[in-house]
């Protein structure tokens, strides 16, 4: 019996390219075939910038692209103990991913990493997360955690004690990208944890060099075919069983969005496009 495979979308996350207008980037997604953008809070989508999501959502529509999510830079448990004029207050967020058409908000999961946070540290980061799903929820958006070092999505361990055990919420989701330096075999088990959680995933092809650094290297090089494969079979099947047990329609479809290429070209970013379609292209 052939897998059951949900639709998988190619698509950019717009901080690759935070030195071009957000015009410039609608234009290159076109001319590299992708379908859906995540716009990011920082340079193309401001927070709380209303008229700018407005304008970015009709240009991306205009273009025949959807949103796949506003990647908000939303910590949660943080603002509250920064300097008034430095809190991102999430009412914000919210408000600016429904004038983009933005059917999920990207957020961080904290600023600690889940060896360094406290017990009282995952409860105040819990707490929030729930806080800000049950917000979304009432606008009809998707919550989703970056799967980031440096938060409490590191390591797959703390990802699902989140998730499934602190942080419970209906509206509750997460992202996925593969963890530099860890074996594929981890990189599937933390995908497949994540399960009916999971949202969208950003696609790189990141190594440990000899240094020890994280080296980018185009998607075509060394295992990058063979990893993503794998990895976007596991993810397209997640996706699958996540639609056809859902209750209700699924407010958005799943994409695989390139974050960052090598060297960080337009001509970079459009081989990747094109390694990436073709990766999708094996699934249908």
């Amino acid at each position: 019996m052939k897998t059951l495979r949900a639709p998988l979308i190619p698509g950019l996350v717009s901080v690759t390219f935070r030195q071009l207008a957000f015009a410039e980037i609608i234009g290159l997604v076109c001319q590299a075939g992708l379908r859906t953008i995540e716009w990011g809070g920082d340079v193309h989508v401001p927070h709380g910038d209303l008229a700018r999501a407005r304008e970015v959502a009709v240009q991306t529509r205009d273009a025949g692209l959807s949103v796949a999510a506003y990647g908000s830079y939303y910590r949660a448990a943080h603002s509250a103990g920064l300097p008034a004029g430095s809190r991102l207050d999430f009412a914000r967020v919210l408000e600016t991913a429904v004038a983009l058409g933005a059917p999920v908000i990207r957020v961080w999961a904290g600023v600690e990493s889940s060896a360094e946070a406290s017990v009282d540290t995952r409860r105040r980061v819990a707490a929030d997360l729930m806080r800000i799903a049950e917000l979304a929820a009432q606008a009809g958006l998707r919550v989703a955690t970056e799967f980031h070092g440096g938060t409490l999505t590191d390591t797959n361990e703390s990802a699902r004690s989140l998730l499934f055990e602190e942080a419970v919420h209906p509206n509750l989701y997460s992202y996925w990208q593969a963890p530099t330096g860890m074996s594929d075999e981890d990189c599937l088990t933390g995908l497949g944890w994540l399960g009916p959680k999971l949202s969208h995933l950003h696609v790189f092809n990141w190594v440990l060099g000899a240094s020890g650094q994280a080296e980018a290297l185009p998607l075509e090089e060394g295992e990058g075919p063979t990893r993503w494969r794998r990895f976007l079979a596991s993810a397209a099947a997640i996706f699958a069983k996540s639609q056809a047990g859902a209750a209700a329609p699924v407010p958005s479809v799943p994409a695989g969005m390139l974050e960052f290429v090598p060297g960080g070209s337009p001509e970079s970013f459009l081989r990747e496009a094109r390694t990436l379609t073709a990766l999708l292209g094996e699934l249908s």
